[in-house]
């Protein structure tokens, strides 16, 4: 029989960056956990995440939109796809310029969002239900900062950390 680890039975916290490494693999099997892990699920659920910072943003060009998410242009074009043809997402003429469009979330793409959210707020509520407003109000903040900062430096990531050349792509 395999012990449960609880708040009281876990081992000290790691470092800063072994810490965030383990929030990333637990954060990876919560997505793969809701979306069913693979398969056209799983594409579809990648792809709503769009609908986020095109509803906070408003109609944005696919090739702003995916700077914005740290995402390769082939791949948002794919989910972008799959959001026009689920009616999620539609295309309207660049005003400033004719020949491109920006992408706006529909009534339906709306739905999914609001959907996405109350999944997220309810997990979430779940998960910190034992924790103070003040502690909750902290985290926030500050992974708010650590979320701001890491994307700041984002076009240096790459760039030799401790004498390596490059970050290898299985480490990204």
């Amino acid at each position: 029989m395999s012990e449960t680890l609880t708040s009281e039975t876990a081992p000290p916290p790691l470092s800063l960056p072994e810490e965030l490494a383990q929030l990333v693999r637990v954060m990876h099997l919560l997505k793969n956990q809701l979306t069913g892990g693979a398969g056209p699920e799983a594409r579809e659920r990648a792809a709503h995440v769009l609908l986020f910072p095109l509803t906070r943003l408003g109609p944005l060009r696919q090739g702003a939109l995916a700077e914005l998410v740290h995402a390769d242009p082939s791949t948002v074009s794919r989910h972008v796809t799959l959001l026009v043809d689920r009616g999620l997402v539609r295309r309207v003429a660049d005003a400033s310029d004719g020949r491109a469009s920006r992408l706006v979330v529909t009534p339906a793409g709306e739905a999914v969002l609001d959907q996405m959210r109350q999944e997220r707020s309810s997990l979430f509520t779940r998960v910190t239900a034992d924790w103070e407003g003040e502690e909750l109000h902290t985290f926030t903040r500050q992974l708010h900062r650590l979320v701001r900062q890491l994307s700041d430096h984002l076009p240096t990531l790459g760039t030799a950390i401790d004498g390596a050349a490059t970050t290898s792509e299985k480490d990204r």
